[in-house]
């Protein structure tokens, strides 16, 4: 009896023993309770949920070493591993997730569009149904705040930065060449199809230290990964045709574009001061190959081929018969493109890009033939330490060639010059709190034709101000070589360097975003000569120098109109600048003081279309009067244009399109011309230069051939 009393004793102690309680509180960041969060030891059953003070209590057998977890929906998992008895009272504060849809972004200066963006400002199909946009990405972003409308010349001018101050990549590879060569008045066009890419990240300035070589924005498109089914395109159009195929395999998938373009119908229809020899003609195409390997690794290979030719006599008020102008180009970009995910958090990005253009130009009497072989190297790493944490470093190699072959009836030369730049960065994200983040990164360059090492710090800093709103502050040195232009003739220069301000604030909810955003700029080392042109005898320094500093506002929204989609943006810009040959500070004659635009879209069920208006206002731009004397103290007329564009969906998957740009045919002025001598009565004449098209009339039809029957061919434009 002593002996079974003595057992019983014992099981109960030992049982008694084994039970332990674990128990405390859980709370925010702020000290508020937290309900309903879950709370266990982990790889056992014991657990409970917290009620509504944050309170947890639970029973537990578990004895020694045990880890606890706690997880909440928009909270980071809380882990502890410790002695059992260690969990008794505890105080558990869960971090915010900084991953949620709700947490902040840093993104002074920067548009992002795309699967992955958190806030859609842009979308990569504006590109296409934007009126006035005609299927190229400058004019869908020309919508956007913070660029300046320069209808003669269609590349991107941002805040105050001509056009070569904004560089473009491709799934993180630079593209050296990425417009279409023109004449004076005859605006450029971009080479790149908008078709081929899934994303797009617009910034007009403070952008990340992986990129460089670019004083006031990047422009970076990313290609589609996968596409989504196999099919053909084929589109008639009044001014040519296209044709697009994509085919998909277990792993891998091929997309390809081409398109012919004569501009002969359109010249006749509407005329203008040009005297055409051979209208405007060009072929082009694209292809990307994409390879999905086993352990999720993407390759792809993207590859881009166009020619374009033309001849003409512009007018000349210093020439009774005009100048002659003839241009031949042909151009072949090359991009090759990695990524994968590799083991512990590690994820490795790498490519090559390479690019061949051939420039055969007749002006006047001179023959002149560019030639530029250019490539691009690039290593990037990428370590996730946690959601609030993350680490970007990389290095990457610019090679240039470039030659120019001149030769008239007195001079034949050569000119040209080789360049290679070593660069390398260092680029780490901070999440604080899903309300407070900072991104802080460090560029170095070194150009080998310069002989010149510089440093580039960047820093940006974002603060979630409420449930829908934040503001946001970037700094950051930016350096870029001299144009092609110079270093062709001299290369005793320094690298043109620029420093960005910015302060954003940005409000997102329910499909409507409003963006504000103030900035400044500071030029420092810019080009100047002392001729009328840049030529081999001009003296060149680095003596240069200015600034821009404005206001961006920009709202869209697609919730207030049923079936109806808008956005609105204006700009205010004040820069000057002394470089090039300016013999004082003046505005450059491609700033405008105002910019303003006015993006409509409808969807009209009853009559299966959409239909689009959109309006861009530019205010006159500064020239020189020398019959006035000064240096680019007047003023050009203001800048109208409205623009339209209708498509008729006759099927699922045929659609017939029609735009027409400047559809009130607006008499806009790009500037003038003056006489290099004084009439009889002392004063210079002048000729008015317009637009070589003040209305471009676009009618074009569009057919998907796939297996997918009930894919809207309005999503594909």
């Amino acid at each position: 009896m002593k002996t079974l009393s003595l057992l019983l004793f014992t099981l109960i102690h030992v049982n008694l023993f084994a039970q332990n309680t674990v128990t405390g509180k859980v709370i925010d960041h702020q000290g508020v309770p937290i309900m309903g969060a879950n709370v266990y030891l982990e790889g056992t059953y014991d657990g409970t949920a917290t009620i509504e003070n944050g309170l947890f209590s639970f029973e537990t057998e578990k004895q020694g070493g045990q880890t606890l977890i706690v997880s909440s929906i928009s909270f980071e998992t809380y882990s502890k591993t410790a002695e059992i008895s260690f969990f008794n009272n505890v105080i558990i504060k869960l971090k915010d997730d900084v991953n949620t849809l709700d947490a902040v972004t840093v993104n002074a200066g920067t548009f992002k569009a795309g699967d992955n963006a958190k806030v859609t400002a842009l979308k990569p199909l504006d590109i296409v149904t934007t009126a006035g946009a005609l299927g190229d990405f400058v004019g869908a972003l020309q919508t956007l705040p913070g660029t300046s409308n320069v209808a003669e010349d269609g590349r991107l001018f941002v805040r105050g930065g001509d056009a070569e101050e904004t560089q473009i990549f491709v799934d993180g590879m630079r593209v050296f060449t990425p417009y279409s060569p023109s004449a004076n008045n005859i605006p450029s066009r971009g080479r790149l199809s908008p078709f081929l890419f899934k994303g797009i990240t617009f910034s007009t300035g403070g952008y990340s230290a992986e990129y460089g070589q670019a004083l006031s924005s990047v422009l970076l498109l990313n290609s589609v990964d996968e596409p989504q089914e196999e099919k053909t395109e084929i589109a008639i159009m009044s001014v040519g045709v296209g044709l697009g195929n994509t085919q998909k395999w277990n792993k891998s998938s091929l997309s390809l574009n081409t398109s012919y373009i004569n501009l002969a119908p359109y010249q006749k229809l509407y005329s203008d001061n040009n005297k055409w020899h051979k209208p405007v003609e060009s072929l082009g195409g694209e292809a990307v190959y994409r390879y999905r390997f086993n352990n999720d690794g993407l390759l792809k290979v993207y590859g881009a081929y166009s020619a374009v030719n033309f001849d003409l006599t512009q007018e000349d008020i210093n020439e009774i018969d005009g100048v002659r102008f003839g241009l031949k180009n042909r151009n072949l970009y090359v991009n090759t493109s990695y990524k994968d995910f590799l083991e512990k958090d590690w994820s490795i990005a790498t490519g090559v890009s390479f690019a061949n253009d051939r420039s055969d130009l007749k002006f006047s009497s001179a023959n002149i033939t560019d030639i530029e072989n250019s490539a691009h190297f690039k290593f990037t790493l990428n370590k996730y330490f946690s959601s609030r944490y993350k680490l970007n470093f990389g290095a990457e190699y610019f090679i240039t060639n470039f030659t120019e072959n001149y030769n008239d009836d007195t001079i034949e030369n050569e000119y040209g010059f080789d360049n290679t730049i070593f660069s390398s960065f260092i680029e780490t994200d901070i999440f604080f709190s899903k309300n407070l983040a900072t991104k802080i990164g460090i560029r170095g360059e070194y150009s080998e034709l310069l002989q010149e090492f510089n440093l580039s710090p960047r820093i940006s800093l974002a603060y979630k101000s409420g449930a829908n709103s934040q503001f946001s502050l970037a700094y950051g040195e930016f350096f870029q070589n001299p144009k092609n232009e110079y270093l062709k003739f001299n290369s005793d220069f320094t690298a043109e360097n620029t420093t960005h301000l910015i302060a954003n604030y940005q409000y997102v909810k329910n499909k409507q975003i409003f963006r504000a955003e103030a900035y400044y700029k500071d030029y420092n080392d810019l080009v100047k000569y002392d001729t009328p042109l840049a030529l081999p005898i001009s003296s060149y320094s680095n003596s240069g120098n200015g600034y821009a500093k404005g206001l961006d506002v920009f709202w869209r929204d697609n919730k207030s109109i049923k079936n109806t989609e808008y956005w609105l943006s204006y700009s205010f810009l004040d820069t000057e600048r002394d470089y090039k040959n300016y013999p004082t500070n003046a505005t450059p004659n491609f700033a405008s003081k105002h910019n303003a635009s006015i993006v409509l879209k409808r969807w009209i069920e009853a009559w299966k279309s959409q239909a689009g208006l959109s309006y861009n206002f530019a205010s006159g731009r500064t020239f020189t009067d020398p019959n006035k004397g000064g240096f680019l103290t007047e003023q050009a007329k203001n800048f109208h244009s409205l623009n339209f564009n209708y498509a008729y969906l006759i099927s699922q998957q045929k659609i017939l399109y029609f735009s027409i740009s400047n559809v009130l045919g607006t008499q806009n002025i790009n500037g003038y011309q003056y006489a290099n001598q004084t009439n009889t009565e002392g004063i210079f004449d002048r000729r008015t230069i317009s637009p070589a098209a003040d209305r471009f009339f676009f009618v074009g039809f569009f057919w998907t051939i796939s297996d997918n029957k009930n894919d809207n061919q309005l999503d594909n434009l």
